[in-house]
């Protein structure tokens, strides 16, 4: 299993090396979820994109600001749902986040089989 701490570290000592200033590893793949590690480098940004069915936010390190929806700077230890809107991300200091991402839905109800019969 591997530690958050960890990827996060080592994904800011990715980041600054790089040009981009930016690092991204998924930790968890699992059907339609995924958790990945993101970090970036002050000032850099995530270009405007569609957000995924599910997605949330948990700045690990630093603050950034989520452009497209109302909560718009998260800080260290702060967790926010990502609206169903375009949005962007620009680190407004060195910052690691997890982002959780849910890319499919199969059923309305946690643990609902696809195609199950409602009561």
């Amino acid at each position: 299993m591997p530690s958050v701490d960890t990827a996060a570290t080592k994904a800011l000592e990715e980041a600054s090396a790089t040009e981009k200033g930016r690092s991204a590893a998924v930790l968890v793949h699992d059907g339609p979820l995924r958790q990945t590690i993101l970090a970036l480098k002050a000032g850099q940004t995530l270009a405007e994109h569609n957000s995924p069915p599910a997605a949330s936010m948990y700045v690990l390190n630093g603050r950034v600001r989520v452009t497209g929806q109302d909560q718009s700077e998260i800080a260290a230890g702060e967790i926010v749902a990502l609206t169903h809107v375009r949005h962007g991300v620009e680190a407004l200091e060195d910052s690691v986040f997890l982002l959780t991402t849910v890319t499919s839905q199969t059923g309305d109800s946690h643990g609902e089989a696809p195609g199950a019969p409602r009561a």
